[in-house]
């Protein structure tokens, strides 16, 4: 049976309950339907309770590439499962584009046909090559992983943490998921104690747990493929992986026991978004030297990019964020996109209403 997440009056959270104690104190009048940036169902006692006594609760983190799976897990339920989708893709694409026009400026803006030392070439203003930046992708990536540990944090009373480090095996120098795991370690640490587990280890726990895995289609927006991972490291805490010695075997294996459940499972993503840009690229073909506008986040309307919205065409009734707008003479409408930023529709200002305002976040309801 699923978990309701319950809060105090002053906001901090509780053991959660059974949905139909939530169902009755709602009723009586004794809590009230608080919202969240993950759009979970949540409760707000409007009384002080009459213990806040709270059970261990762990959160285990699998970070990945594209997509990290995060989960909930008491040693009696399983609370909330969580599918992320990255933004490596996205911020990489416009990393490269941003580089290519910075090269056409320069290239545009030096003249090599006189002397290296007349050239106008801008001296460094400071040492720029010190290499202890994050690159702006896996920036992104784990910011996006944070934001959403925080939310988490904000419905469930969790009391661990534990996070998967990847290794690089054989040959092979590092990947991208390795990169920044120290940064990450050191913001979740800040955040609650924090243990760490290798891949192997995830592997034989998940296993003991009879949990699914699917590793031939790792987009696939199910639990199989990185939601269950985050159930096996957060039941790691409740669980020893201990030596065994019989007369006929030796090794390790894991001690302990507990109970799995049917839990919420919410696809995560953020709205790809651009940054205020004068123009495109390219002119418009049939306006010599006539750029059109590209990015930012203000419509000439009452919506922004990111906003959540319910929107109608042709009797059908689509739930999705803005993600831009067309001005003209003749049209005005804003375009409409689901949690993968795939485009629904465009639709006209009359058929569009407001559900929530931007949270930087995108929920699969």
């Amino acid at each position: 049976m699923q978990r309701v997440p319950v809060s105090s009056p002053e906001g901090k959270p509780l053991m959660p309950t059974k949905p139909s104690r939530a169902r009755r104190w709602l009723r009586d009048g004794k809590a009230k339907i608080v919202h969240n940036d993950l759009n979970v169902f949540c409760i707000q006692l409007l009384a002080e309770p009459s213990g806040t006594q709270t059970q261990p609760i762990a959160l285990g983190l699998d970070p990945g590439k594209k997509f990290t799976g995060a989960a909930v897990q008491s040693a009696k339920f399983t609370l909330l499962m969580a599918h992320l989708i990255l933004p490596f893709p996205e911020v990489t694409k416009k990393m490269s584009g941003r580089r290519i026009l910075r090269r056409a400026r320069r290239g545009r803006r030096i003249n090599r046909k006189v002397p290296f030392n007349t050239r106008a070439h801008r001296q460094k203003r400071f040492d720029n090559r010190r290499q202890k930046k994050l690159p702006p992708s896996i920036r992104a990536n784990k910011e996006l992983e944070i934001r959403v540990l925080k939310e988490l944090i904000k419905l469930f009373p969790v009391t661990q943490i534990t996070y998967e480090i990847v290794k690089a095996k054989g040959n092979k120098g590092f990947s991208p998921v390795m990169v920044g795991q120290k940064i990450m370690l050191d913001w979740l640490a800040q955040i609650a104690p924090t243990n760490t587990l290798e891949g192997w280890q995830t592997s034989i726990l998940r296993q003991q747990l009879g949990l699914a895995k699917n590793k031939q289609n790792k987009e696939k927006q199910v639990p199989e493929t990185h939601a269950h991972d985050g159930i096996a490291l957060a039941a790691s805490n409740f669980m020893k992986f201990e030596k065994f010695h019989t007369a006929n075997s030796h090794g390790h294996h894991w001690i302990g026991e507990i109970v799995l459940t049917e839990a919420q499972f919410k696809i995560i993503s953020r709205p790809n978004l651009f940054r205020r840009q004068l123009h495109f690229e390219h002119p418009v073909s049939e306006v010599p030297n006539n750029r059109k506008r590209k990015g930012g986040t203000v419509t000439p309307f009452s919506f922004r990019s990111g906003d959540l919205v319910k929107a109608e065409k042709a009797g059908k009734i689509y739930v999705g964020w803005i993600g831009g707008y067309t001005l003209t003479e003749k049209t005005k409408n804003v375009s409409v996109y689901d949690h993968n930023w795939h485009r629904l529709g465009q639709f006209s200002l009359s058929k569009v209403k407001l559900l929530l305002r931007s949270s930087r976040l995108c929920v699969a309801v």
